[in-house]
């Protein structure tokens, strides 16, 4: 039975192939991106799927997203959050929101929240959020400084942004969506790009040597999408069960916080 699947960050790396096996196996497939180029990649690669362009990191956007699949959409089986860009340096969008924090926690929360109406409408709905749970042990939330005005490193940014999609799936998960976090480690998605030389350069080069094909890593993204989990949040670090370590005061404490953020945007 053909299914119903949104990809944010659709058009490119572990999104892209994602967006292809599924649409080529006949699910319908809309897959989010932020340029006519990564369109015109989608087409290229995934013809079957569609195309929807979106600056993800924007508020006002990713709401307007979320009204027009709302409204495309009654059902939504999957809703895969894949988008992320690494940022090296501390940039605001025109809504004032840091970068990394907007495209990494703040579109997370929006899209999850937004079209939860959706996939409870789906017989076996789930969210499958690629981020770096189960990683490094020094990711935490900065409660005084939530988008890095003092000190910003990418990083700590990124970091941040891990635990984040923790607390904000904790504060999520209950029946019937299923929400997973995903930690897919290092993959062969043009990690380099962002980089300047000389680090590009060794980046590309650890790439090479130690990065897993992305066809390879999306194994098991695809099989937890056929059969989401019975639990209602679970975690995975390159395809393994890992322990969530979940705090729900904190996750009550920033999901409050983001409310409060996105609210003059949201009125």
């Amino acid at each position: 039975m053909a299914r119903t699947l949104v990809i944010t960050g659709g058009t490119n790396g572990i999104g892209l192939v994602l967006a292809r096996h599924h649409s080529e196996r006949g699910d319908q497939v809309i897959a989010i991106g932020s340029s006519p180029s990564g369109g015109d990649r989608l087409r290229r690669e995934a013809p079957e799927a569609r195309f929807v362009q979106a600056d993800l990191s924007s508020v006002k956007q990713t709401n307007e997203l979320t009204d027009h699949l709302l409204s495309a959409h009654p059902a939504i089986d999957a809703l895969v959050l894949a988008a992320f860009r690494y940022h090296p340096s501390r940039t605001e969008t025109g809504e004032g929101f840091e970068r990394t924090f907007a495209l990494y926690v703040v579109n997370r929360w929006l899209m999850s929240r937004a079209l939860r109406p959706a996939l409870e409408n789906a017989p076996a709905p789930m969210i499958l959020d690629l981020c770096g749970v189960g990683g490094v042990k020094a990711s935490k939330i900065h409660w005084d400084d939530l988008q890095l005005e003092r000190g910003y490193r990418p990083f700590k940014a990124t970091m941040q942004g891990a635990r984040a999609a923790e607390l904000l799936a904790t504060a999520y998960a209950a029946d019937p969506v299923r929400y997973v976090l995903y930690n897919p480690l290092f993959v062969a998605t043009g990690l380099s790009e962002p980089f300047r030389q000389p680090v590009r350069g060794l980046v590309k080069l650890a790439s090479a040597l130690f990065a897993q094909p992305v066809s390879k890593a999306v194994r098991p993204m695809t099989a937890l999408i056929d059969n989401p989990p019975a639990a209602p949040l679970s975690a995975y670090v390159r395809g393994k069960p890992t322990t969530l370590t979940t705090d729900p005061a904190a996750a009550r404490r920033l999901d409050a916080a983001i409310r409060d953020l996105v609210s003059p945007f949201t009125a």
